[in-house]
């Protein structure tokens, strides 16, 4: 009809989905993907964006991010947006010390972040040593939080690691509310035990580190959630992979038609042990940096090339680098006797990263990255079809990458307080050159055009099976 206008119409670009790129305008109205199709097809817009030369694809979900410490909603919102990213998925938080149920929790930290927001945001909730905390989980399901985490080791940090049989009843739990269960993949008593050792032996340098995380740690911790998995029928993610022998395990288990899936992250995919003799305790991660003439790294690519790993992750852990310089002296425990802090910064290097090192450098499809970065974190996390894809009816969340451009990471242009990255001087491709959120410009060409609290909530569905398979 000549009187139907959209509000925007993107023409000329590569419009890109979790299986193709093909030429095509996008019609928005609403804050929501209104049609596809050549533009002379398309109905007039009060707003044309030209993306010719350039890829569009569906917005960029960051699903694992730690924002409950020393980068807050705010901060972390904001580098999200710069980073090109449209949503993301930290942890909620909830005062282990107080009375707080975890319902009370979800409810303040979704104030917290929506008066903050600059990206739209989901949660998961940590269910730590705890168990009245179980009380309110399925209340919590209820109210669209669909995913939690246990830590199967940290033995030395308070309230983290869990024995497995609570660890079955927060499945059980889970499961009969239609969630899903992140799971940290590590034998906490196997870990501590040589932990304890190399120190009672002198052994505390950095370098020393990952002696006390082997990778037959991480692939008996596995095992053992996949049979925890299937005793409960609880679909399971296994966070952070690191290892080929855990790579296995995962295969087998999906092999055998169980919900287990499994994300890796940049640092597992691009850096080694190596870090540690570098930058010491900076590099201090669990699990740990794999050896630099190990089958890892090529592992976890071979698992996002044969689309056993679903998705690539953050996991943004930003302890400013003062709390943990301490681990140059003993890498393991502070003076105090708490443990040295594990993670590094992550978020506003995920985007640049993933498609400069697996797109431009190894030379994945374009499509890979909309599907390990946007479509099957939707699906697992309960966004889809919201989320994750450029379809019509989905919200218009679109990020559209310029492939022309190259620059330099450096800490110095990220609004992390962690003050560092480990990617330090990396040369990557492509930049972010706009974002769109529900339709309106969020990033242009490295300015932000919407302010704090334009960000939403989402409430999250039960998990769909993500997209397997090879992608090449």
């Amino acid at each position: 009809m000549a009187d139907v206008r959209v509000d925007t119409i993107i023409r000329g670009g590569q419009v890109v989905t979790s299986s193709q790129v093909y030429e095509s305008s996008i019609a928005i109205t609403g804050g929501k993907i209104a049609a596809i199709g050549p533009e002379e097809l398309l109905p007039p817009a009060d707003k044309y964006i030209d993306a010719a030369g350039k890829f569009v694809l569906p917005g960029l979900i960051d699903s694992h991010v730690h924002l409950d410490g020393h980068d807050d909603y705010e901060l972390g919102s904001r580098a999200a947006a710069l980073a090109g990213l449209t949503t993301i998925i930290p942890f909620g938080s909830y005062n282990l010390e107080g009375d707080e149920t975890l319902p009370q929790a979800i409810n303040r930290s979704k104030e917290q972040f929506a008066s903050n927001a600059l990206v739209d945001f989901a949660f998961h909730f940590m269910l730590q040593n705890r168990p009245d905390i179980l009380n309110g989980l399925p209340q919590a399901l209820e109210m669209g939080v669909k995913s939690y985490k246990m830590f199967m080791t940290y033995k030395k940090r308070p309230w983290r690691m869990c024995d497995d049989d609570y660890i079955c009843n927060a499945m059980d739990l889970v499961a009969s509310g239609g969630g899903v269960m992140q799971l940290h993949c590590e034998s906490g008593n196997i870990i501590e035990y040589l932990e304890n050792k190399l120190i009672a032996e002198g052994h505390t340098h950095p370098t020393d580190f990952p002696r006390a995380c082997p990778d037959w740690a991480e692939e008996e911790a596995i095992n053992r959630a996949v049979q925890m998995s299937s005793a409960t029928r609880c679909p399971t993610y296994v966070v952070h992979l690191s290892t080929h022998l855990g790579m296995e395990r995962i295969k087998q288990a999906q092999s055998l038609g169980q919900a287990v899936w499994t994300e890796t992250c940049p640092q597992y995919l691009l850096l080694s042990d190596a870090e540690m003799a570098r930058v010491g305790p900076l590099a201090k991660i669990g699990p740990p940096l794999r050896a630099d003439d190990g089958p890892d790294r090529e592992a976890m690519w071979r698992g996002l090339e044969q689309g056993h790993t679903s998705i690539v992750s953050s996991d943004h852990s930003p302890h400013p680098q003062a709390l943990k310089q301490v681990g140059w002296d003993n890498i393991f425990v502070t003076p105090e006797g708490a443990s040295v802090p594990f993670g590094s910064p992550g978020l506003e290097t995920i985007v640049s990263l993933t498609y400069s090192e697996g797109v431009v450098k190894r030379g994945l499809p374009i499509w890979w990255l909309a599907r390990v970065m946007s479509e099957n974190p939707a699906r697992i996390f309960g966004l889809y079809p919201r989320k994750g894809v450029i379809q019509v009816g989905s919200d218009a969340d679109l990020l559209i990458i310029d492939p022309q451009t190259d620059r330099i990471i450096t800490a110095k242009d990220h609004q992390s307080n962690a003050g560092y990255t480990l990617f330090e001087g990396w040369q990557v491709s492509g930049t972010p050159w706009m974002t769109l959120l529900r339709g309106q410009v969020l990033l242009n060409q490295g300015n932000l055009e919407q302010r704090p609290g334009y960000g939403q909530f989402l409430a999250c569905e039960g998990p769909r099976s993500p997209i397997g398979g090879p992608v090449r």
